[in-house]
């Protein structure tokens, strides 16, 4: 580490994952989880297209690569060793409102997390398209109902 700028810190810069319909992914992760588009970049050679979705600027935040191999139309075993990718939302009611607008189910609907008190975390799991697993979290409990559009 000592060979690294002093200004310049290591981050975690993406995490990729494998998607069977690119396009029905990309408007997953942009229209309802609210991420835009970074870059896309399609190569010939090695039969692929990535595209790069996130929040902020991809040279300062965290993203998310969707890489779609070309033919590979059949999806993907998600395997044993893959857990989630955890998101943080203002309110994750709404979110959980736009993935079944979209058409998907939570698995987890918006609740406290479990064992973690009256002022714990409020945290729900949806799946992209694709399968994956992803969590939502809040910062603060509060006082809803899952399915109401409505705040108490």
């Amino acid at each position: 580490m000592s060979d690294l700028s002093p200004t310049i810190q290591p981050r975690i810069r993406h995490t990729m994952v494998r998607v069977k319909d690119l396009e029905n992914s990309v408007k997953f992760y942009s229209e309802v989880l609210g991420m835009k588009e970074f870059r896309r970049n399609a190569n010939e050679g090695g039969k692929y297209t990535v595209v790069f979705m996130g929040f902020g600027n991809e040279d300062t935040d965290p993203a998310i690569e969707l890489t779609y191999n070309w033919g590979r139309d059949d999806g993907y075993e998600l395997g044993t060793g893959y857990g989630h990718i955890a998101i943080g939302y203002p309110d994750i009611y709404k979110v959980c409102e736009k993935v079944e607008d979209f058409g998907m189910e939570v698995p987890r609907p918006p609740g406290p997390l479990k064992h973690s008190g009256p002022n714990g975390p409020v945290i729900a799991f949806i799946r992209d398209p694709d399968g994956y697993s992803i969590e939502l979290t809040e910062p603060r409990i509060k006082e809803k109902t899952w399915g109401s559009k409505t705040e108490k």
